[in-house]
Formats: structure tokens, sequence, C-alpha cells
């Protein structure tokens, strides 16, 4: 019997530090599926670093006889680097002891009311990275160093975009094939309150430049994946909360949601402009073709990140990263039984639903 042939979709992959262990789950899941052909990635930050492991994976099986080989040493290559992250491995005994663990939002919640959380806290609002001299060290570098670059660069496979922030002109650059380098996944990935910008030339330029992390100017970058040989859909996995229903008032709570508000800021303005294109398009004020329709579809879990403190963005504990990656299966779960099925027809999110009345007026 002749297999089902697979959808072509564009992945998007959202940024959250080590937040993006969620998007490892659904990555995990959607591949486990076979369902799904991966034409490009583009990813910021912790959607960099996922889609390298994502990109080299798929990559080097492209010879192999079985299809399915790719989406199998993907998964492996994603498990490698969130073990490396400090995610526990998925054992039997990992399993047996699941039911006995805290829930991960109540770690979560000890990790950022812990002392040596606070001591970091303290630090970082009366140090910068610069004030360590020669004793600062990127934790990063050692995993992203670690790729193979020829398979992360590579021209077979799915396209590849990684997105950093120019500090001198607060410019997003999008760098993509054999220009993505572990600097620029580090560049990708760098908040300047933790890490010392990071150097690496610019590929238009040509000239040395300072990058900041990608998500202040494209979390994740979506207009990369509106070229023509590209298909219509893009998935989006999405790490930081649209909406929080409490208003914050800790120092702390109060800086993460400002962070999670100015991290979508960009994905929400490549939102709306793709809304505005549709109603054009839909209208026949633009004739068919004339611009790319694209098809939007979200995975995320806005509850559960609204349920994890800021902390445990920044301190990878093993539990909550495992658990995280169980949530990212289940969400993606959810969207196989629900919306993929619209994949390849329609988008599956409500984009007048995110917008609310200022959709329909004139932009």
């Amino acid at each position: 019997m002749a297999k089902k042939k697979k959808i072509a979709v564009n992945l998007a992959l959202q940024g959250g530090g080590a937040h993006g262990a969620f998007t490892w789950g659904v990555l995990d899941r959607l591949l486990e599926t076979g369902e799904f052909e991966v034409a490009a990635i583009s990813g910021t930050s912790a959607g960099a670093v996922n889609g390298a492991a994502l990109k080299a994976g798929l990559v080097r099986s492209a010879a192999d006889d079985d299809p399915d080989e790719g989406n199998r040493m993907a998964r492996a290559n994603l498990d490698w680097l969130w073990e490396q992250m400090g995610a526990i491995p998925d054992t039997a005994m990992s399993h047996w002891l699941a039911p006995f663990a805290p829930p991960a939002e109540l770690v979560s919640k000890l990790i950022e009311f812990s002392p040596l959380y606070w001591m970091q806290e303290t630090a970082a609002r009366v140090a910068s990275p610069y004030s360590f001299g020669p004793l600062y060290d990127n934790p990063l570098r050692k995993v992203v160093e670690t790729f193979d670059y020829t398979h992360v660069c590579h021209a077979t496979g799915p396209d590849f975009f990684v997105s950093a922030t120019n500090v001198r002109t607060g410019r997003i650059r999008v760098f993509r094939g054999e220009e993505i380098t572990p600097e620029v996944i580090l560049a990708s990935a760098c908040l300047p309150t933790l890490f010392r910008a990071v150097e690496a030339k610019d590929p238009v330029t040509l000239t040395d430049e300072f990058w900041w992390d990608g998500g202040y100017t494209g979390n994740p970058a979506l207009f990369p994946l509106y070229a023509a040989h590209l298909p219509d859909d893009v998935i989006i996995i999405n790490i930081n909360p649209l909406e929080r229903e409490e208003l914050p008032q800790t120092p702390q709570d109060i800086a993460n949601r400002v962070n999670e508000i100015s991290f979508n800021a960009s994905l929400m303005s490549e939102l709306r402009a793709i809304a505005f294109v549709q109603r054009l398009i839909d209208s026949g004020t633009i004739p068919e073709g004339a611009m790319k329709y694209v098809r939007v579809h979200m995975i995320s879990d806005d509850d559960l990140m609204n349920d994890l403190s800021v902390a445990t963005k920044t301190v990878p504990n093993p539990y909550v990263l495992s658990e995280l990656k169980e949530a990212g299966r289940r969400a993606a779960a959810r969207f196989l039984n629900k919306d993929a099925g619209k994949v390849g027809k329609e988008s599956s999110i409500d984009l007048a639903a995110i917008y609310g009345e200022g959709l329909g007026r004139t932009v």
C-alpha cells in the first residue's frame, strides 16, 4: 500500500529561553507522525537552536532510502540538545517517578523564590555581562559549537533562517545557508542582560557588527517564509503567551510581561500584515497570485506558560525541561486531532480573534 503523501509546511520557531523545551516536545510529536515535510524553518533564540538541531538531523539522512529516517535523526538530535541543556533523559525510571513529582508550575515558583535565583537577579541589576572580565563565559557556546554546520548549512533539506538584532542599527538581519555559524546562533540567543553582544559579519554589508537576541525584531521572522518556492502553510510554535489575565505587580512579573509584549510585537505585526493581504485577495482588490496567500497555524499552551515563572526561562531545571517537552507533545497532539486537516487548505487560527475589532479597520 502506497504511503500517504506528506504535506509540505514551513515552521516558525519562537524564542523563550529554556522554555524552548516546549518546542522540543512539539517537534518531537510532529516528526513522530511523519505527516509533514518540513520545507523551511525560521528560528529565533531558542527557536534558532532548536532549528539547527532539526535541520542537521533532517539533512544527515537525505540520501537514505527510508524517507522517515530523517525524522528519527532529527528527534534524536533534539533529545541530545536538551539533554545537554539539562533535561532528564527519557527513561523508564523517569516515567515511574513522574506521578510522584510536583507540578512543573510549583517547581518553577520554588526556583523563582530561591535565594540563589534572587542573588542572580540582584547581580544582573547591578552588573552587566561586561563586568566579569576574563571570567565571562557564554554557557551556550559549548553546545552550539558541537553542531555539524556542514549539515546545518547544507543546500539540501529545509531552508533555514536565523534572525538576530543589529545592536548599532536596531534592525533585524536574517541569516541563511552558509551565513549561519556558531556565532550567528549565539547572536540570535543573546539576551543583553545575560550575555555579551556577539560579533559576527553582516552578510549584506560584509562588515563586522555586534548582535543581540533576534526576538527584539523578529520572534520569529515570518517574511523569509513568503518565498515563492515555499509552501503557503506556516506552523508557528509559540512560547511567549499572547495574553495574561492577571495584572503583573511584582518587579519580576512586570519585567517578564514587558519582555513578552516586546518579543511578541514583531510577530503580531507580521500576522496583521498577513491578515491584511488575505482580505485584499479575498475581496478581489488584488488578483489571486499577485501576493502569497499565507495560511497560518499555531501550536501553543498559553495556560501553562502563564503558570510558569520567569525563573525557568533562565534557570534550566531538568524536571521542568522534561515536563515542558511533554506539554509540547500534548499541544502538538491537540493540533493534530483538531486542526491538522486544515493544513494545505485554510488557516486554523482566527486572526480576527487575535486582533479583535481593530482587524476590520483600514491599516
